[in-house]
């Protein structure tokens, strides 16, 4: 366990995370919502034990954290106008963005139906790792089932000794986990309530609600559109 709240001193714990992850490791750290359990994105070896460390099978693919918004594009393709603008007004920050991946990235984050959900933290340590890292496959730190830990000792009492690196940046500020915005159909649509409201995110673009009908009463199509498919919503990156 290392600490890494005063960012002066932090830079061993840093290392010692990066090394980790770059061989195949699994580390907990801390993000602006709850912690995170994550591995290099693109190490599928390591992405299974991810999910295996929380008990969870591949139909529950992790989401991935990125560490500027510019990496948007590279891991996704298809970005709607109203998305980038979601994206724009609140990464870093409480929001994770369902979108179609890239389709020539060598990764396999479980079944995701071609989808990757992306975020970027608000968090100086966690930003700091993924600037060296790259992107990182991150769920929520807790055994499936179990609420998510919003403390570096809550995170390694319940991952143990699956995981080999645990960030402690003190309780996590926000403890609420991000909303999901799936961004893959013909509308915005939230599909997990989190640490953004849907006011909020309506005051960028338009999004619906986890409960409102795909079409609205005025609408009259010739015919219902096809579902896309889209990652878990439950546990997502913090």
């Amino acid at each position: 366990m290392h600490d890494v709240t005063d960012p002066n001193s932090w830079g061993p714990a840093i290392d010692e995370a990066v090394n980790t992850v770059s061989r195949g490791g699994l580390l907990v750290l801390p993000t602006d919502t709850v912690y995170g359990i994550g591995a290099d994105a693109f190490d599928a070896e390591a992405v299974a034990a991810l999910l295996a460390a929380k008990g969870r099978g591949r139909q529950m693919p992790p989401p991935v954290l990125i560490p500027d918004v510019r990496t948007l594009d590279g891991l996704a393709t298809e970005v709607p106008d109203d998305a980038r603008k979601l994206a724009e007004a609140f990464w870093p920050g409480g929001l994770t963005i369902i979108l179609q991946a890239q389709p020539s990235l060598q990764w396999d984050l479980g079944e995701t139906h071609g989808t990757v959900a992306l975020r970027m933290p608000d968090h100086p340590a966690a930003l700091a790792l993924l600037r060296r890292t790259g992107p990182l496959a991150v769920s929520s730190a807790n055994a499936t089932g179990d609420p998510a830990a919003l403390d570096v000792t809550d995170a390694q009492a319940q991952l143990g000794d699956a995981v080999s690196v645990y960030l402690d940046g003190g309780d996590a500020p926000g403890g609420v986990a991000s909303t999901i915005v799936d961004a893959t159909g013909e509308h915005l649509r939230v599909v997990r309530q989190g640490a953004i409201t849907l006011e909020a995110l309506n005051d960028v673009a338009p999004v619906r609600g986890v409960d409102e009908p795909d079409e609205q009463p005025d609408e009259q199509p010739d015919e219902q559109p096809e579902e896309q498919g889209a990652a878990p919503a439950e546990e997502s990156a913090g």
